[in-house]
C-alpha cells in the first residue's frame, strides 16, 4: 500500500512540475525595473525619525547590515574611514543593525547609536534595528534580496553584508562580510561609478 502512495505522489508532482513549466515567473520590463530601486522606500534612523532614501538619488550609497558583537564589528572602523574619504564626493554610507545572526545585536537603537558613538566615532547615517531575513524581513531587504535586486539578491548570510546603489538607484555590487570595505574591489566599484556625470 505504501508503495503506491509513494507512486501516486511521485506521478503527482511530475503533473505539478508539467503544469507549471507553461506558466513562467513574472518578468521585470526593463521600464518597470528603473523606476523600482532599493532608495523607493522609508526607513526610520536610529533615532525615531522617518527618512525617506530617495533623498539619496544621486549619490553613490552603500547599504549594510551592522552588529555590535560580531567578529566582523572593526568593520565599522573601515566603514568610517571609506565614507570621511569619499563623502565630499558624494558618497554615504546607510548602516542598519540586525540581530539575525547569532544575538550579535542584542541592545536597544540607544545602546547600538552609543556604542557605536563611543568605540568607531560613526558620522555616517545609522537606522533602527531591522530584520534582514526571515518572516519578519524590512521592506528594504525583502528587496535587496529578491529577484527584484537580480543579479544582487540572494539571502543574507551575516552581518556586514555591503550592497554599493549607483547614482541611478540601482545595486551595482554586492560584497559579501568577509570583504572589508577598505578592499581593493569595493574601493575600485566606489571610484568607478563617482567617477560618472
Amino acid at each position: 500500500m505504501r508503495k503506491v502512495y509513494l507512486l501516486y505522489r511521485f506521478i503527482f508532482s511530475l503533473f505539478v512540475s508539467f503544469v507549471l513549466g507553461f506558466f513562467p515567473h513574472k518578468s521585470i520590463s526593463a521600464e518597470q525595473r528603473s523606476k523600482d530601486t532599493p532608495l523607493k522606500f522609508k526607513v526610520k534612523s536610529i533615532d525615531g525619525n522617518e527618512v525617506d532614501l530617495k533623498q539619496f538619488k544621486g549619490k553613490v550609497v552603500m547599504i549594510v547590515n551592522t552588529a555590535s558583537r560580531c567578529g566582523f564589528t572593526p568593520q565599522y572602523r573601515q566603514l568610517e574611514s571609506l565614507y570621511q574619504k569619499y563623502k565630499d564626493r558624494g558618497f554615504v554610507i546607510l548602516a542598519f543593525p540586525a540581530n539575525n545572526f547569532m544575538n550579535q545585536e542584542p541592545g536597544s537603537n540607544e545602546e547600538i547609536r552609543n556604542f557605536c558613538e563611543v568605540n568607531y566615532k560613526i558620522s555616517f547615517p545609522l537606522f533602527e534595528k531591522v530584520s534582514v531575513d526571515g518572516s519578519d524581513i524590512c521592506p528594504l531587504y525583502k528587496f535587496l534580496t529578491t529577484r527584484d535586486n537580480a543579479p544582487f539578491d540572494g539571502s543574507i548570510k551575516w552581518n556586514f553584508t555591503k550592497f554599493l546603489i549607483g547614482k541611478d538607484g540601482k545595486t551595482i555590487a554586492r560584497f559579501e562580510p568577509k570583504v572589508r570595505p577598505d578592499d581593493t574591489s569595493v574601493i575600485d566599484s566606489i571610484e568607478k561609478e563617482l567617477s560618472k556625470n
